[in-house]
């Protein structure tokens, strides 16, 4: 049987960079890497009407390979920048410009403290917030903390220890973050209500739950798990995007009362979907906006937001549009502090 949409332009150009991705030996921050994954995120891009779901299974196999190497990608991007930090600097928080795409995280972290802002009370401020999925360089929880909630206390969790020793490093001689974010290796499937029902705020990264069964298997831990009235706020993608991270479906969310969906059409990849978890006993229906604006519980509240990202940042990173190349910054900065 013919693959369905394989003769797409879309399709055919998508599986062509998946093949030459494939084919690197290495995802770490190069030229090659550099240049075939801006390819990808601009191919990717634009809007299209493609769903995903609707592909053929050569095709879903084919995707569901290349988000993970877009994940390994990111992964990798964050651990060369927080180790470079880490074993230069005696306040590496003082120097995180040095990352190319800082400015993007600030941008976003104002948007994303904006979106909290139309989804709680004006005055209320989250005393407890988790992110799952926070990787070697945190910066979203570090700008956060740093610019818009400075009384907060912030918990990242990450499987790999890694990840954490580096993330941990950055922010232990700062006298402030140190005393309000923590670092916490394991799953969070095997974290339980004792502890996530402290969280007002759980942010899940687009890469936790690689494939839609995961993904799935994570929401519905957290559904059963947080704090009625606590908000979710997690990532998806949606068009041609869903290429480069998985597709969260608002009927997915049992458990949650979705508050907003946002589908960017701009160089902000991922979709964000906002939600508050209700009682298991008085679970809503998803009542969304799929057309990009935010509504504030009242529902009279309503404003455009370009919606941030951890993943959206560091697509960034692979962004053409910038004055110099992944791999060029890499070798000045390296040369600037030989």
């Amino acid at each position: 049987m013919v693959c369905q949409r394989f003769d797409d332009p879309l399709v055919q150009t998508i599986s062509e960079l998946f093949t030459k991705i494939s084919k690197l030996e290495s995802l770490k921050p190069s030229k090659d890497v550099d240049m075939l994954f801006t390819q990808l995120v601009f191919t990717c891009m634009p809007p299209n009407p493609i769903d995903v779901t609707k592909l053929c299974k050569k095709i879903q196999e084919m995707r569901s390979k290349l988000i993970k190497l877009c994940g390994e990608a990111e992964g990798l991007l964050e651990t060369h920048y927080s180790t470079l930090l880490g074993t230069s600097f005696d306040n590496p928080l003082d120097h995180l410009h040095i990352f190319p795409y800082f400015s993007n995280y600030l941008k976003l972290g104002l948007l994303e403290y904006n979106i909290l802002t139309q989804n709680l009370s004006k005055k209320y401020v989250p005393n407890r917030v988790a992110f799952v999925g926070s990787g070697p360089l945190p910066l979203t929880s570090i700008v956060l903390a740093s610019n818009h909630l400075p009384s907060t206390i912030f918990h990242n969790y990450d499987v790999d220890p890694s990840a954490n020793l580096l993330a941990s490093r950055l922010i232990s001689s700062d006298p402030n973050l140190s005393k309000r974010m923590f670092f916490h290796t394991t799953d969070i499937m095997n974290v339980g209500p004792n502890t996530l029902k402290e969280y007002d705020v759980v942010f899940l990264a687009a890469l936790v739950g690689m494939d839609k069964e995961a993904k799935i298997k994570v929401i519905e831990h957290l559904g059963k798990n947080m704090a009625n009235g606590a908000i979710l706020m997690l990532r998806s993608a949606h068009g041609a995007r869903a290429f480069l991270y998985p597709v969260v479906d608002v009927c997915d969310l049992r458990g949650f009362e979705v508050l907003s969906v946002f589908h960017p059409t701009d160089e902000v990849i991922n979709s964000v979907v906002v939600a508050r978890k209700v009682s298991n006993n008085n679970i809503i229906s998803p009542s969304t906006n799929q057309g990009g604006v935010i509504n504030g519980i009242n529902g009279n509240n309503n404003n455009h937001v370009m919606l941030p990202c951890k993943c959206a940042e560091i697509n960034q990173g692979f962004n053409p549009l910038n004055q110099m190349s992944m791999i060029e910054e890499l070798a000045a900065e390296e040369k600037h502090l030989v």
